[in-house]
């Protein structure tokens, strides 16, 4: 392998290290970046065509930088044809003769199967630089550790956990809500579970744990304040969307005390897992369910059930349903 590579493919679903890594080879082009860096959408883009750019002279430098964005899945996809095999050929027959000068960069974003012509071909020349970028499988971790290497902030497991819950492994999406409560806190503390829930769409959910606590400590005011609270802060719900999303809190409840009660495990992938939610969701309901019976579950749920039918047939307005419920459930 040459000192320096002429073609480089980084692939894989972990956007952040791997938009990191293109952002180096940009930043290592200095001030000629603007007149030599070229970049195509290898769906739309002819093989022939990203080659020439590749191989064109830099204007006053000593390298081009072209960047080709889903080239290799678009011509080694299955229905491609005859034209992408020719394609897939061409560029394999081609990579390993880029002149000195060029930095052919083929960027995926999913990670490329081992059997992949133009991937094995690479590997085999040994005259690249491939960078294979997967994505971590505890999202949360990677928020922690994100925290303190790139802002030098702290921020517990609990509001790490909660961004991982709204982001639904989107590493781009949890970048930006990390850098959002990030600001939000301005390094004045850590960064806790309420400053996520001032900031993200994870505060609902958020508000229907809290209320479910209170009403489990026969707490109807401070229940009462949450409602208002979600409904104020979500004036277009008239309080159909909040109804539901209390009946969904108690229907996992049931489930998870049904869970608990039959010998299954408490820890959290685990029990999100058997009850299909996230592993934070699942770790809260394991704490929330032991609060209440399974009869006190059951019951609960009658109650919504009735209030559900009087609200979707005009008997009682959403809110005073509300009202009822709180009422009703903080006496149980």
């Amino acid at each position: 392998m040459s000192a320096t590579p002429r073609f480089y493919i980084l692939h894989g679903d972990d956007s952040i290290s791997r938009q990191g890594a293109l952002a180096k080879m940009r930043a290592a082009m200095g001030e000629d970046a603007a007149l030599n860096c070229s970049e195509f959408d290898g769906r739309e883009a002819s093989v022939p065509e990203i080659l020439a750019a590749a191989k064109s002279l830099p204007f006053l430098a000593d390298k081009r930088l072209v960047i080709a964005r889903g080239l290799i899945s678009h011509i080694t996809r299955k229905g491609a044809g005859q034209a992408g095999k020719q394609a897939t050929k061409r560029l394999i027959d081609e990579l390993a003769n880029l002149p000195e000068f060029a930095r052919l960069v083929l960027v995926e974003e999913e990670l490329l199967s081992d059997k992949n012509a133009v991937l094995k071909a690479a590997r085999e020349s040994g005259s690249g630089y491939i960078g294979a970028f997967k994505a971590p499988k505890d999202l949360t971790a990677w928020i922690l550790g994100r925290a303190r290497a790139e802002y030098d902030a702290e921020i517990s497991p609990g509001a790490a956990a909660a961004i991982a819950s709204v982001v639904n492994g989107d590493l781009l999406r949890a970048e930006s809500e990390l850098h959002k409560v990030v600001c939000y806190v301005d390094g004045e503390r850590d960064i806790g579970e309420a400053d996520v829930a001032a900031l993200t769409p994870y505060v609902p959910e958020a508000n229907v744990f809290e209320m479910v606590d209170a009403l489990a400590n026969g707490d109807g005011e401070r229940a009462l304040r949450l409602i208002y609270q979600s409904l104020h802060d979500n004036p277009k719900d008239p309080g159909f969307s909040l109804y539901g999303l209390i009946v969904r809190q108690f229907r996992l409840l049931v489930m998870a005390k049904d869970h608990l009660d039959t010998g299954g495990s408490s820890q959290a992938q685990s029990m999100g897992r058997a009850l299909g939610v996230r592993p934070f969701v699942a770790g809260k309901l394991a704490t929330q369910s032991r609060a209440f019976t399974l009869e006190q579950l059951e019951r609960i749920l009658k109650h919504l059930q009735r209030f559900d039918q009087d609200m979707k047939t005009g008997r009682i307005e959403p809110r005073l349903a509300l009202d009822l419920l709180v009422s009703s459930l903080a006496r149980q």
